[in-house]
């Protein structure tokens, strides 16, 4: 995460926690980014740093493990062959079935979305009230059309697809092609910017980047605490 990156917002900025359909007061910080971009390195440096993290992928992996309310939904949509013999979601399986039907991807979208926002939002609503701010870990932050209208800033973490690659290889032991498969599958980069009011660019070390996140959770809390900007601070740190 190098130096954060300036994004026009078309958002008013005026009043915090006023996202649509938010449910509570306090200021929501969307984050987003590709696999292999560092989106678990920063969540887990903000909650450390005191924010209240709600983790989409953590929401939907409950969602879908056996006994999850949107394990009969899937059986019904997808059959039985699409659940383990522990009765959970058969995430192999139905990694191959998105990655080349296009139907099957968006309708397992629009099954799981909106339970996974509605999740969020009680997770949201019993977060403690001593918390500055809410982040919103979302990997499918620009892919769901939603969220954008829901948080008050979206902070992306971006890196080169080239390092992308590289570290879903690593990470994962999966071949290029692979790799390049599943990035595909996913937002652009160029529409990850575009939707960005905060950019952390992921080609330092993870030191670095932990002093990125402690400067942004500064700016964050002030927006918490309804502190006017420091200069300079909009998105340029």
């Amino acid at each position: 995460m190098a130096e954060t990156s300036p994004h026009a917002s078309s958002r008013s900025d005026s009043s915090p926690g006023g996202a649509a359909g938010a449910g509570v007061s306090r200021f929501r910080v969307g984050l987003t980014g590709g696999i292999g971009s560092g989106k678990s390195l920063a969540a887990d440096e903000f909650s450390r740093l005191g924010a209240h993290v709600i983790d989409a992928d953590a929401i939907a992996h409950e969602l879908t493990a056996a006994g999850g309310k949107a394990i009969e939904p899937i059986r019904a949509q997808f059959g039985t062959g699409f659940i383990d013999e522990a009765g959970a979601l058969n995430r192999s399986r139905m990694r191959e079935l998105v990655f080349r039907d296009i139907a099957a991807k968006k309708a397992l979208e629009q099954m799981l979305h909106p339970m996974i926002r509605a999740e969020a939002d009680a997770f949201a609503q019993a977060a403690s009230k001593t918390t500055p701010y809410l982040v919103f870990s979302i990997p499918l932050l620009v892919e769901s059309g939603t969220w954008r209208d829901r948080v008050d800033r979206v902070l992306v973490i971006d890196c080169a697809i080239e390092t992308q690659i590289a570290r879903v290889m690593r990470r994962n032991g999966l071949e290029k092609s692979a790799a390049c498969r599943i990035i595909a599958n996913q937002a652009t980069r160029k529409a990850r910017l575009d939707a960005a009011d905060d950019v952390l660019v992921n080609e330092v070390t993870q030191e670095a980047a932990r002093r990125r996140v402690a400067r942004l959770h500064a700016l964050y809390s002030r927006h918490g605490q309804g502190l006017p900007r420091a200069a300079g601070s909009s998105a340029s740190l």
